[in-house]
């Protein structure tokens, strides 16, 4: 079926986002980059576009939703619930809001954060051995 994932945000100042999430360790695709927008690297098939909001609301007819709404929360499953809360303590230091505390149900582990333009980061573990 589908084998590739491009998430579109759309984010106020592509410098402060790309300073943010290089600080979390994420690096960007210098072939899809420019002074409006970047290609955050996930995986070798997840991307996420960070658009500054004037080139974004060229790609729609709708208005884009404010800070002030929640459009959607994005999952990303981490490696290990040590990684979890690495990463979401770096999102906490480089200025992103704690959104909840640390969720721990044995099988997963989850813990996130509202990143500067305020997106919404659920990251999660959960025991291999527990998915059937």
């Amino acid at each position: 079926m589908l084998n590739m994932m491009f998430l579109n945000l759309p984010i106020e100042n592509l410098k402060r986002s790309v300073d943010f999430f290089t600080g979390l360790g994420f690096t960007f695709n210098p072939q899809f980059t420019d002074h409006e927008g970047t290609c955050m690297i996930v995986n070798d098939n997840t991307f996420v576009m960070l658009v500054e909001k004037q080139k974004f609301q060229s790609f729609v007819s709708k208005p884009i939703a404010d800070e002030g709404v929640t459009e959607a929360i994005f999952g990303f499953a981490c490696e290990s619930a040590d990684e979890v809360r690495r990463l979401s303590e770096k999102a906490f230091e480089l200025g992103a809001r704690r959104v909840s505390e640390p969720q721990d149900i044995g099988f997963m582990f989850s813990w996130g954060f509202e990143d500067l333009d305020g997106h919404l980061w659920d990251l999660f573990w959960m025991n291999p051995e527990h998915i059937q």
